[in-house]
């Protein structure tokens, strides 16, 4: 097995999404160390291509040779060894202040450069890395690279990097653990008279730099990227002599590793990443981090700790107080988490299930306690509840996202839970209540009521056919993603908080939306006609996919005089009935086909 076999311990893929999980779990504990392929994309050309171009310009300038397909061969040929930039540049511009002159012309744009869209300015890799230093996830980053970009790219971010391009710098820099970003440069910056680029300026680092290397490599983890390994030997002698195990190390590579990166690979047994590019590498693991911190589940313990109080506090009157503090506490603390997050519009479907996973995540501990007080509540956590709920919404409401109604999701999940957990206990009285509340006492306003608030939501996924729910993981198919989702992805979870027992959940959560839908119609007004109104609804639809309209009206009948007691269709019996025989019809109608190949039914 050769040594890059033995170092690759996960394909590409695995790698930046393990890189990802360790980053976010670990910030600031991984140092970067960059070298001149992270600048190609913005048009500033590596060591290996300055070299050849100064063997070019050299050769014509003299008048030795026209223009040659490949350089590298013909000055092979002419003087039998190996183009070398130290010997190249040396010769060129024996003082440092002539070869920063030199320098300056692969590194500063030109006029027409200027115009240039991306030429030798930050890339997305250096934006990638900036937004990573911005959220605190890196702190310390090694470069080999003399260009500017990077402290541009950090700088449009707010952030002034500690830079430490000389051991003059190493001595007056602010402490490593004190600054929100260290940028080392192992070999100066371009426009400093004491920049090291030559082989005899590279073999070797001064006492303080390799103290200050063995530090770090001692104490963070290492992602190498652009970096072949081959040039600098100092750098490559500080790694090797450091041969810590506290964090993993990560080598980046496109196409095959050189013999020196194998081997500092296997001396610090780390993992190969194979990339395409430096923009792409960076843009991935940037995605992937931000994506873990928006959509992280809530610690358990935390969740389970807070479930547990609630259940302690509903149990008893006497701690009426402890649980409204608790419920209120809960409720500023999502309120903080969501306030300040913003939404880019839901065209984009990766986007669309990163806002839904971070409302869904950010939500959960509190629809879990919701659920419990729905089951085990009484009257006065019922009103803390909706008046909970209607606090959330008005606070929604000025969030204005692009994406119109799914502000209001997180309150739908805490809506749909607490109604699931008074369906749970056959609570028809306070789930009519819930369903029919309105802000305002005596408000004639119909669209305050909390059931015509989340119905337009469903409806409108549905009358304008913005199928966003589609978007969602194996859901790209269903004629009812909307409520397919909250069945399969967040209520079959987080029922183990407030119904772990009940052996026909999936029977409690169609009874919830069916009556959600019915109570949506109970009232007999101009808006639009009944038949209309129940075809309007996909919510509760899973229900009638998988049993006979005939079955499932006959459990709602069953219920009709309780229905009617709790206040369902303003307790007309009439009305009830005419509404279920409508929603029967209308399901019979749409799901005809089906029905008609499930003899089984």
């Amino acid at each position: 097995m050769s040594q890059q076999d033995e170092a690759r311990t996960t394909d590409g893929i695995d790698a930046i999404t393990r890189l990802a999980f360790s980053i976010h779990g670990n910030p600031g504990v991984y140092a970067l160390l960059l070298g001149s392929g992270l600048s190609r994309a913005a048009g500033i050309p590596t060591g290996w291509e300055i070299t050849l171009d100064l063997v070019s310009r050299v050769a014509i300038a003299q008048g030795e040779v026209d223009h040659q397909p490949d350089w590298s061969v013909w000055y092979r040929r002419e003087h039998g060894k190996e183009p070398d930039y130290s010997d190249l540049i040396g010769q060129l511009a024996p003082c440092p202040d002539e070869r920063r002159a030199i320098l300056e012309d692969y590194i500063e744009p030109t006029e027409e450069e200027n115009q240039q869209e991306g030429r030798k300015v930050p890339t997305k890799a250096h934006k990638a890395i900036a937004d990573l230093v911005h959220d605190g996830f890196i702190r310390v980053i090694i470069t080999t690279n003399f260009d500017r970009l990077l402290e541009k790219a950090l700088s449009e971010r707010g952030i002034e990097p500690t830079v430490v391009d000389s051991v003059d710098a190493i001595q007056g820099a602010e402490p490593l653990v004190h600054t929100k970003c260290y940028l080392v440069k192992l070999h100066g910056d371009y426009k400093d008279t004491r920049i090291r680029n030559t082989n005899n300026e590279l073999s070797k680092y001064d006492c303080k730099f390799n103290k200050l290397l063995a530090r770090i490599f001692d104490d963070y983890g290492l992602i190498v990227c652009g970096w072949s390994g081959e040039w600098d030997k100092a750098l490559h002698q500080a790694i090797m002599r450091n041969p810590s195990r506290r964090y993993s190390f990560f080598w980046t590579q496109r196409g095959t590793t050189s013999d020196s990166g194998n081997k500092i690979i296997k001396h610090r047994k780390g993992s190969i990443i194979s990339i395409d590019n430096a923009d792409n590498f960076f843009g991935k693991l940037r995605d992937r981090v931000q994506t873990l911190a928006q959509t992280r589940r809530q610690d358990p313990a935390n969740v389970d700790l807070l479930v547990n109080m609630t259940k302690r506090f509903a149990a008893k009157p006497e701690h009426r107080i402890e649980l409204e503090d608790l419920l209120d506490s809960e409720v500023q603390r999502l309120l903080r988490r969501l306030i300040h997050h913003t939404s880019q519009g839901y065209s984009d479907p990766n986007i669309f299930r990163k806002l839904v996973g971070f409302y869904e995540s950010s939500t959960e501990t509190l629809g879990c306690m919701f659920g419990v007080l729905g089951r085990w509540g009484d009257s006065t956590a019922h009103d803390a509840v909706v008046n909970a709920i209607f606090h959330l919404l008005s606070q929604f409401e000025a969030m204005q996202p692009k994406i119109k109604y799914l502000r209001y999701y997180p309150a739908i999940l805490l809506f749909w839970a607490y109604g699931i957990g008074l369906t749970a206990a056959n609570r028809l009285g306070d789930l009519h209540d819930l369903l029919s509340r309105r802000p305002i006492p005596n408000s004639t306003d119909n669209y305050l009521i909390l059931r015509k608030r989340f119905i337009y939501f469903i409806i409108e996924e549905w009358y304008y056919k913005v199928n966003a729910w589609n978007f969602m993981p194996d859901l790209e198919s269903s004629e009812t993603p909307f409520s397919d989702h909250l069945f399969k992805d967040i209520f079959d979870k987080w029922r183990k908080n407030f119904a772990p027992i009940l052996a026909d959940f999936k029977g409690i959560y169609d009874t919830w939306e069916i009556l959600l839908a019915l109570t949506y119609c109970e009232k007999a007004d101009d808006e639009m006609p009944l038949e209309y109104k129940l075809d309007c609804l996909r919510i509760s639809d899973r229900a009638w996919r998988l049993q006979r309209p005939e079955r499932i009206c006959k459990q709602i009948r069953n219920l009709r005089r309780e229905l009617i007691t709790a206040g369902f269709a303003d307790g007309n019996e009439e009305r009830l009935a005419e509404i279920i025989d409508e929603y029967e019809q209308i399901m019979k109608n749409r799901y005809k086909e089906v029905y008609s190949k499930c003899k089984h039914f």
